[in-house]
């Protein structure tokens, strides 16, 4: 039991609760919160959504936690946001200690699902831009802003921004700066940068730097790798739709967005912010049915593989469309860009689909007992989009909210902290964790084919 027990499939789900735990204790002191009262439970669920770089909030950030509580979940968010075994092997990496084979494996599998690369050059190169480009974003902000994004402010932001947190010290979130182009520009840069995955980030980062230092490498049949080039423009594809099916949507209601300038920005601003980062500049909960679907839908997409976001991942997406694609066209092999799909990626696919439905749908039925099991449903009209959109939000750790969050009953927020913890280590992780210490039979039943469809 032991040796299953430390399987390296189970370090980073050891490291995240462990953290999460310790952030709760921290945020349930009276320091980081004078004259208020914060429940335990509202303490772990505050600490789960930083951890897991979620947003959803059951009390106002910047109004409820003093500066030392809006200090430990700036905290908690860069730490969330890599990942704790990249801080943990990093610290191992610069005290000149050799990295265990286990931490290896934990970590490239969080970041980039590939065990065969240099851990130390990798994480120092990661940590090094991702600090970077936080402090750039800070700059940016402060620079842009100074009244509205004051250094302490502008860092929290940029941070929460990366690490798609959407965590905001403003109880509106962004919405005083629905408007202004270079604030809207700034974050979205941030969030694409962080849901891009930093394999595709050190990639882009060398390409750039063999241009500026006009370094030739040898001649290779693409420009960049297959995996950045299917990231890249399914990234691009997915933002773009989703501005046009927001701003359609929002179209019909003049009154959430005032004029056409604002339209056009804000809905391309929600395209962005809610795949994965949970901040916005329009009022979620008098947005139409319309958008609330198309925005769902994004969600559940999530960010890309090795990255700060959440969700079934990008290339997951573009694997399941390629897929429905081939059999309409009586295909035999699944084509996504260059190269066509291996049976394993494929299988894993459409495993990862079949159990986020599953998680989603259990975790809908159960919020819709606890938040109101007993209303009929001619006196819940809305209710039920509201529990849906929550939960794909938790699950996807996008962190958007219609409102319901901070009313959840005790055994809601005990759910919604369950989905963002398995969605912010991903269900195929922790079925590759369960399945760790399971044992193959060494035995095989006869097969059949089953009339399906």
């Amino acid at each position: 039991m032991k040796s299953k027990a430390s399987s390296p499939f189970w370090v980073p789900i050891y490291a995240f609760m462990i953290t999460i735990i310790s952030g709760g204790l921290l945020l349930k002191l009276d320091i980081c919160h004078p004259d208020k009262t914060l429940s335990l439970i509202d303490a772990i669920f505050t600490a789960t959504s930083a951890v897991c770089v979620t947003g959803l909030a059951v009390v106002d950030t910047g109004s409820f936690f003093s500066r030392t509580g809006q200090s430990v979940i700036l905290a908690l968010i860069q730490l969330g946001g890599l990942g704790i075994m990249t801080y943990a092997s990093l610290v191992i990496y610069l005290l000149g200690k050799k990295v265990s084979a286990s931490d290896r494996i934990a970590v490239s599998q969080t970041l980039i699902h590939d065990p065969s690369f240099n851990i130390g050059r990798f994480i120092v190169g990661v940590v090094a831009a991702v600090l970077s480009i936080e402090l750039i974003g800070a700059f940016l902000l402060n620079r842009m802003d100074p009244h509205g994004f004051a250094p302490y402010s502008a860092i929290f932001h940029s941070v929460s921004a990366f690490c798609n947190a959407g965590f905001s010290l403003y109880s509106d979130s962004l919405s005083s700066w629905k408007d202004n182009v270079g604030i809207n520009a700034v974050f979205m840069a941030l969030i694409v940068l962080g849901g891009l995955g930093f394999y595709v980030l050190i990639e882009l980062w060398q390409k750039l730097c063999d241009f500026i230092l006009k370094k030739k490498r040898p001649i290779a049949a693409h420009p960049i790798s297959w995996q950045t080039h299917v990231v890249l423009e399914t990234t691009l594809i997915l933002i773009i739709a989703g501005a046009v099916a927001i701003w359609l949507a929002e179209s019909l209601r003049v009154h959430v967005i005032p004029n056409f300038e604002s339209n056009e920005l804000s809905a391309l601003f929600q395209s962005v912010t809610c795949r994965t980062a949970g901040f916005n500049t329009l009022d979620i909960s008098n947005m139409t049915n319309v958008s609330l679907i198309f925005m769902i839908f994004l969600m559940v997409i999530g960010g890309s593989p090795g990255s700060c976001a959440g969700g079934l991942k990008t290339t997951t997406f573009r694997a399941l469309f390629a897929f429905v694609v081939a059999k309409i066209r009586g295909r035999s092999q699944v084509r996504v860009g260059w190269y066509a799909l291996t049976e394993d990626s494929i299988n894993k696919s459409l495993t990862l689909m079949a159990l986020a439905g599953v998680i989603l749908g259990i975790a809908v039925i159960l919020l819709s007992i606890t938040e109101g099991g007993n209303i009929p449903h001619t006196q819940a009209r809305g209710h039920f989009i509201e529990i849906f959109f929550e939960t794909v939000s938790a699950f996807a750790t996008v962190g958007l909210s219609t409102g319901i969050t901070p009313k959840l009953t005790f055994s809601g927020k005990i759910i919604i902290i369950s989905l963002m913890f398995v969605g912010r280590l991903g269900p195929v992780w922790l079925l590759t964790a369960i399945n760790s210490w399971q044992k193959e039979p060494r035995y095989k039943l006869p097969e059949d084919d089953l009339s399906l469809g």
